[in-house]
């Protein structure tokens, strides 16, 4: 009776284990060179951005900026760490955010690696770096 308690047991702790290296292995970003520099990207390597006028963790685009630099939404309930946080909008959904700071693609940005917002609206819009 102890034996199959026991590897049901190791079992559970080994999917927990690897469930969690998992999750981590899942960042919102991920790093990549670009003529700007080592840069955040989303999924799909589109550049990402962080803006001046947020502040305190909260998203200061809403309406037509969001539509221009469409924020990088995060899931219900997604899990954040070390660097990275999640952010609630006004409109009550989540958004990543790293180093506290809200993350935006930007509309002009039409392939990977594009960096056309950087420096945009008297210099307010910002490629993110790690």
């Amino acid at each position: 009776m102890l034996k199959p308690l026991i590897r049901t047991a190791f079992i559970a702790v080994t999917l927990s284990a690897a469930s969690g290296v998992f999750a981590q292995a899942m960042a919102p970003a991920k790093i990549v060179d670009t003529s700007k520099g080592k840069t955040l990207v989303d999924a799909k390597g589109m550049t990402l951005y962080t803006f001046d006028k947020d502040s305190g963790g909260k998203s200061a685009c809403s309406g037509q900026c969001a539509t221009n630099w469409p924020p990088l939404m995060a899931a219900a309930g997604a899990k954040a760490s070390g660097d990275w946080s999640v952010v609630t909008r006004d409109d009550k959904s989540s958004q990543w955010a790293y180093k506290g700071k809200p993350l935006y693609t930007f509309i002009k940005d039409t392939k990977p690696g594009d960096v056309s917002g950087d420096g945009v609206f008297n210099g307010v819009w910002h490629v993110a770096m790690p």
